[in-house]
């Protein structure tokens, strides 16, 4: 699966779930941004989930931004996705040699309390914007909706990025089903019990001890949710991409007073904080 957002719909049970893939998207702003193992994964996560809330964008420019503080090491980050399916980003610290090496870093002890923020903008108006100590309490207090984010990222001690999905499963307004947390089971026959009725696909996005694998196929994906009759509706192509260019670095030179381009040498390096990207302009 390349990188791509699916929608899936389940008319019977009235679920709605997305599946993206962005492995290809986080190895390249990995790579740029020169970053280690332990960053790598929380960018690659939370690509997936901007990708993720991504898929309702109803304006042509239209841009969903991702922000995190946190009071962990890593500082924070900063994802977004645009309507074209283009995604970029950021960790506030890129290599954190406490952690990197020691396999699946513990959030925890990287993140710890953590404050997100979600915001969707045309240029030049903000649409709405919603604050929350997690992503998926953004969506239920914000936007009050009956969905659940996870994801599932692998990254080498190489920085290699071996994969980084993520699913979004809401039920919809006019479902019959429970809301988060309600009754249900996840037997071997998926969500739907013996007489047809459709449980609650939520509670296998909940389950730690045996949680949903996202490393498969899209179809054993829906099988584990109990939604086996969803339909693909829409299938976006996703990849990395950045507005940053030569052009954009000698502008930022041109707003500078006389003074201040005087203080400078013959020539300086400007780094796009969003991809890593380099360009060296003459002052």
């Amino acid at each position: 699966m390349k990188d791509c957002r699916e929608e899936w719909y389940d008319k019977d049970a009235k679920v709605a779930v997305t599946i993206v893939d962005v492995t290809s998207a986080a190895q390249e702003l990995a790579r740029g941004h020169l970053a280690g193992p332990t960053s790598t994964h929380f960018l690659a996560e939370a690509l997936a989930s901007v990708a993720l809330l991504g898929g309702e964008m109803s304006e042509t420019d239209e841009t969903v931004i991702l922000q995190m503080k946190c009071k962990g090491p890593l500082g924070g980050l900063n994802v977004e996705c645009t309507s074209e399916g283009t995604l970029r980003g950021y960790t506030e610290k890129k290599v954190l040699d406490d952690f990197d090496g020691l396999g699946k870093p513990d959030a925890r002890k990287v993140i710890g309390e953590a404050q997100y923020q979600v915001t969707r903008s045309v240029p030049g108006r903000i649409l709405s914007q919603g604050i929350s100590t997690s992503i998926d309490g953004y969506l239920a207090g914000s936007l009050q909706r009956k969905a659940c984010i996870r994801t599932e990222v692998a990254v080498s001690d190489e920085v290699e990025v071996l994969e980084a999905r993520g699913v979004m499963v809401e039920i919809l307004p006019d479902s019959k089903l429970g809301s988060l947390g309600s009754e249900g089971s996840r037997g071997s026959e998926g969500s739907r019990g013996s007489e047809g009725t459709v449980k609650d696909p939520l509670l296998p996005l909940l389950d730690t001890k045996d949680p949903i694998r996202l490393s498969v196929a899209s179809r054993n994906i829906l099988k584990q949710l109990g939604l086996e009759n969803a339909e693909l509706r829409k299938t976006t192509p996703l990849k990395f991409a950045c507005r940053c260019s030569p052009d954009r670095a000698i502008a930022m030179l041109a707003a500078l007073s006389d003074e201040e381009r005087k203080a400078l040498p013959p020539s300086i390096d400007i780094t796009c904080h969003m991809c890593g990207k380099t360009f060296t302009v003459k002052v």
